[in-house]
């Protein structure tokens, strides 16, 4: 048999050959050997990738961090320049310069109470320049770099959009007297709406509703002096105090990055200087044009009074000059008043008479149109005097002093009149006297017959009417009288206190012979009668005169001796004038009083005048 070949042994340095494959040979020897050399490389590479990945990443969260740093450095840079800017800026320059505000266009009065002042809800437009206020609107001279600068301000005011401003109470006093307080005002925190760059017209504004609350000070006397002074000086200056004024960015309800921005400035003292401009139907403001009473400013047009359901009820309609210059939306609620009497004497208080109150109106233009309604409240006891005096000053013919007041204002009294219809009204008419005697009775004359008259009030007054007693004081005259005497405004005043103790006229009118005056009250009868158009209610009233003495005047004999002639010799006997002054006292349907309701009312100082035809029988003891 042949012996295997012998193997060959490679002896040498080089890289050793792997034996040939037999068919003893695995054949995933070498793939298993491949997979571990690159398992093994892997597990040697995978650290360096790692570091480097890691690098990578810290490389580009640095920069990015470096970045926005510098941009936020940059923001709080310019942020602050500008806030800088606005802190440094006096708040009374920014009001005038930069803060824009177009009205009131229209107040509504919400609530007006003694104690808390009046609420009113003022609407308008405002805004805020805020471009002007930090310095970035546009300028032509303006280079690259400062425009940029600008622009980012800029867009910084619109990304802004708003500010609150917070404000403690304003108090408003006269520029010239800083000391003294005409008022308080009071705002909640308020949004003001800012623009960068704003148009020249006023199409930027935002419209906004302010509420705001006027405490006016209870000093009045201060209140009326600064108001004549300004009328005085033809404008209006005032000085307003306000301690704090905090701004914050955003509006009332942000809470994001804006409210971070704040800004507060102390003892703002913003000054308003208005010149009172003219108003159509009042003199012009200056020294030497007093201040217009508050009859000049309201003039009543028409009055109803009238007795329902066992009281007075009143209403007027009022005609007052719009002193708003603005065409301004103004609308009032209701507002209470208390209508008084002044007192009779130094020593008495005023006599509230009648509780009213507005209805709501709005301002018109050239003048407003008012209405008040109310009723007349309980009387007190001592309330005779002042409504007789009132009475008597209105049916002679002048105007009556009243005074109003409101419980909004306590220490506030307005000094009016109440205007007295033209011509003076004529209470009593038709004055005429039926079955006229005459009599001598020892060394003097006797009158007796029977009174007649009617009773008319003035229009507008719809009350009910009872004449219970009539006092008159009568002047006899040889024939009818042409016209009133020029003494009656002296008679009117006969009667303060009827039956009273009566003065004789002086000089004598002419052809007046005899006087008679009753020495007490007469009884009266009254009945409700249809009266003369346009009046108000009517009664007819009749007296009886019962053995009167007729005094002849001194110095008159004479002509009474003529007019008895007259009356026994003539063929129808004689005319006879009546002239003079009456009381009547009267019970008012639903006038109360304090101690009961209907009592009797005093009408004193009532001129009239009448003629009665007296026959011979007269004289004789007939009937006429």
């Amino acid at each position: 048999m042949d012996s295997p070949p012998p193997r060959r042994v490679d002896k040498g340095k080089g890289r050793a050959h792997d034996d040939e494959p037999t068919e003893h040979t695995p054949l995933l020897a070498s793939a298993s050997g491949s997979l571990t050399s690159a398992s093994r490389e892997t597990s040697i590479e995978h650290p360096a990738v790692r570091r480097r990945l890691y690098s990578r990443l810290l490389t580009v969260f640095l920069v990015s961090l470096s970045f926005c740093v510098l941009v936020l450095a940059l923001i709080a840079i310019i942020t602050y320049s500008w806030r800088s800017r606005a802190s440094t800026t006096r708040p009374e320059e920014i009001i005038q310069r930069a803060l824009v505000v177009h009205g009131p266009e229209r107040v509504d009065v919400l609530n007006a109470t003694s104690e808390d002042g009046v609420w009113l809800m003022v609407h308008g437009r405002m805004g805020l320049d805020a471009g002007s206020v930090i310095d970035v609107k546009t300028d032509q001279d303006d280079s690259l770099l400062q425009d940029w600068w600008k622009s980012v301000g800029r867009w910084g005011i619109r990304r802004l959009d708003r500010v609150t401003v917070t404000l403690s109470p304003i108090h408003i006093s006269p520029r010239a007297h800083y000391n003294v307080t005409l008022a308080t005002i009071s705002t909640p925190p308020l949004e003001v709406p800012l623009t960068a760059d704003p148009p020249p017209d006023l199409s930027w504004l935002t419209p906004v509703q302010i509420p705001v609350r006027i405490q006016p000070t209870k000093d009045v006397d201060a209140i009326l002096h600064f108001v004549r002074q300004s009328w005085k000086n033809g404008f209006v200056s005032v000085q307003g105090l306000v301690a704090e004024a905090a701004v914050r960015g955003g509006g009332l309800e942000h809470r994001g990055w804006r409210s971070f921005l704040h800004v507060s400035h102390r003892d703002i003292r913003p000054v308003i200087n208005m010149k009172i401009p003219s108003v159509p139907g009042l003199p012009p403001p200056g020294p030497d044009s007093p201040l217009p009473s508050f009859s000049d400013l309201v003039s009543l047009q028409s009055f109803q009074i009238t007795s329902t359901n066992d009281t007075i009820l009143l209403q007027a309609n009022a005609s007052a000059i719009n002193p708003v210059p603005l065409d301004l939306e103004f609308e009032a609620p209701q507002l209470p008043f208390m209508i008084s009497l002044p007192p009779p004497t130094p020593d008495t208080r005023s006599v509230p008479v009648a509780s009213v109150h507005s209805h709501p109106f709005t301002l018109t233009r050239p003048n407003i149109s008012l209405t008040v309604s109310g009723a007349v409240v309980p009387l007190p006891r001592d309330a005779f005097g002042a409504i007789s005096a009132f009475v008597g000053e209105y049916i002679s013919g002048r105007d009556a002093q009243i005074q109003i007041t409101s419980p909004l204002v306590p220490a506030l009294t307005i000094n009016t009149t109440f205007p007295v219809p033209h011509p003076r009204p004529e209470i009593l008419r038709n004055v005429t006297l039926s079955d006229m005697k005459l009599k001598p009775v020892g060394s003097t004359m006797v009158a007796s017959g029977v009174v007649h008259a009617l009773v008319v009030l003035p229009p507008g007054i719809e009350v009910g009417v009872n004449a219970t007693r009539v006092f008159p004081d009568v002047l006899v005259y040889d024939g009818a009288i042409p016209s009133p005497s020029s003494n009656e405004s002296e008679a009117d005043a006969r009667f303060a206190s009827p039956p009273p103790t009566k003065p004789l006229p002086d000089p004598l009118p002419p052809r007046a012979f005899a006087h008679i005056v009753p020495e007490d009250w007469l009884p009266a009868d009254c009945q409700s009668v249809d009266g003369p158009i346009g009046s108000g209610s009517t009664v007819a009233v009749t007296a009886q005169i019962v053995d009167v003495p007729l005094e002849v005047l001194p110095g008159r004999e004479r002509e009474f001796s003529n007019f008895v002639s007259k009356v026994i010799f003539g063929s129808q006997g004689a005319v006879a004038g009546v002239q003079g002054v009456a009381a009547v006292a009267v019970r008012i349907e639903g006038l109360p009083f304090a101690n009961g309701r209907d009592p009797e009312m005093e009408l004193t100082g009532l001129p009239f005048q009448g003629s009665v035809r007296i026959g011979k029988k007269s004289v004789l003891g007939g009937h006429s």
